[in-house]
This record gives structure tokens, sequence and C-alpha cells, in this order.
């Protein structure tokens, strides 16, 4: 079935009928389809592919804009669009991608339609919110935890929730649940930026940190350690590390725990959102199925 999305995410590429955009698209396409791999698995019906070829071209428009305003230069291992064509270039790819995104969904029903438009408004807010967080050294973890939903939580639970909506079956439990899937997601992609090596990150690693974003692990270290500890965050902050610096930062996330607080936030939400998706009274079969993509998630820690 995801090869029928693919094949609907072509087709509606190629409505546009430019050639620039097609050759831009082949460039930030293929990533995980986590959205509709997560879509396939809670609606079987006839417009389902479409719907989830909609989601996913929002979340690459948005991951176009993303790359501009963090001024990444990889994605996946391959050079961004603004890295190659210039950020106004990007940009632009990305308002097409939206633009026609939505042309597109307004083909669905009202309810559809506005679950996923809210989506954009709320991870749009949520790209606002962590421009404005990386202004200075962050420790607000709860307001963290907020822009995570809005910025990545808001479009993984849009999508499980059209897909129910889609299908005519209760979605308050999946609503719950892909929330919490997508900050746990997120969650654990800061964790994998401090853990993971280059070639699998696709990045360099501690970049976060060089960004100005304070993810969980260095809001609890700045929290839990010494003065020395602080001193040394704030000395680092938004700067470029040698290997000594980036050793001694892990010996102190390591020393105080700080990875594992983060790994175990990131497993205690995911658990809230397995609760309700248990206590809810959707098919067994589709509980099984969801808990496995939750535990599969987590799993890309060890």
């Amino acid at each position: 079935m995801l090869d029928k999305v693919t094949s609907q995410i072509d087709e509606i590429v190629g409505e546009l009928e430019n050639e620039s955009v097609k050759s831009l698209f082949a460039q930030v396409s293929g990533g995980k389809m986590l959205r509709p791999r997560l879509m396939l698995k809670i609606s079987q019906n006839k417009r389902i592919c479409e719907l989830a070829a909609i989601v996913e071209l929002i979340h690459i428009a948005s991951l176009l804009h993303d790359d501009v305003i963090d001024a990444s230069l990889l994605r996946r291992k391959k050079p961004t669009v603004n890295a190659t064509e210039g950020d106004r270039t990007a940009v632009m790819m990305g308002d097409i991608l939206y633009s026609k995104a939505f042309s597109k969904l307004v083909g669905f029903e009202q309810n559809i339609a506005y679950k996923v438009s809210n989506a954009v408004t709320l991870l749009s807010l949520g790209e606002l919110e962590d421009v404005q967080m990386s202004n200075a050294l962050n420790v607000d973890e709860a307001a963290y935890i907020e822009m995570l939903y809005k910025k990545t939580g808001s479009l993984i639970e849009a999508a499980a929730v059209s897909a129910a909506m889609l299908e005519g079956i209760e979605s308050s439990g999946i609503e719950i649940y892909a929330k919490n899937l997508g900050v746990a997601f997120q969650l654990i992609d800061d964790i994998l930026d401090i853990t993971a090596d280059e070639a699998a990150l696709g990045k360099k690693p501690f970049s976060d940190f060089a960004e100005g974003k304070t993810t969980v692990a260095y809001m609890h270290l700045y929290k839990n350690g010494d003065d020395e500890t602080r001193a040394f965050l704030e000395s680092i902050y938004k700067k470029e590390i040698d290997q000594s610096k980036k050793k001694n930062l892990m010996a102190k996330l390591e020393q105080h725990g700080s990875i594992e607080y983060s790994l175990g936030l990131a497993k205690q939400i995911t658990e809230e959102g397995l609760k309700a998706l248990q206590s809810s009274d959707i098919d067994e079969t589709l509980k099984n199925a969801l808990t496995e993509t939750a535990k599969n998630q987590l799993s890309r820690l060890f």
C-alpha cells in the first residue's frame, strides 16, 4: 500500500506541470514516511492513499521551511534544497507543496480537512516558538514539550485522527496515542543527536545545541549540574565544539543521568499514549498494530 501512496504523491506533484518542481521534489522526498505508514494501519478506505499523500506533502513542505530556518545543509545524508539552490527557492518550494496539498485537501469532508489544516497552523506556531526558544538557553521543559507537540506531534496526531475519521471509527484514544507518539518521536531524535554517530544521523552530532536548541537532556544537566557545569554549558551554547569539549559534555551528561532522564520521559509519554489507546473502543488488531509502531519507535535508541 505504501507504494500507492508514493504513486499518489508523484501524481499530485506531476499535476503542477513544472519540471523544476519535480527535480527539487526528488531531492527532498523519500523519508521514513511515518505518517502514511500510521494512516495505512488505521484505515483501508479507498481514499486513504490520497489522504496520506497529502499529509506527507505537508510534512515535506514543513521540512523545507525548517531547513531554511535552521540553516541546515544536510537532511538524510543529502544536501538540502537551501544548501544547493538557496533559501528563496527552498521557501518557495515549501509554499508550492503546502498550497497544492491544501487544494487537494478540500476534496475531503470538512472535519478531515479542518483537522489536517489546523495541524499546519499548530506546526507553524511550534516553529515560531522553537525559534524564540533558541534566543537563549532554555530550561522550561513544559514549554519545550508543548512546542514539540505543535511542531511535530500535531501533524502526526492529525494524520492518525483523519485516517480514523475516513474509516469511520472512534478517534479519541487514537488522538492521544498519536499526539504522544509524535512528541516521543521528537524526544528520541533529540537523544540521537547526542548519542548517534554522523553516519547514522546524516548530520553532525550535537548539532541541536550548536543551533540553539536546548533539548531535554541539556535542560536536565543544567538544572542538576553544579556551577561549573552550568558555566560550561553556557560557554558552548550555540557554538561548534571540538572533540575535547564533546568528550567533556558527554561525560557530564552521563554523570548526571541526563540522557537516561530524557529517554525515561520519552518512554513515559509513549506509555501514556498506549494507555489511552488500550482503553479505547477500537479493534484489538488495530490496537496491537499501533502498539507495535510505538515500540518500534523506542527501539531506534538501541
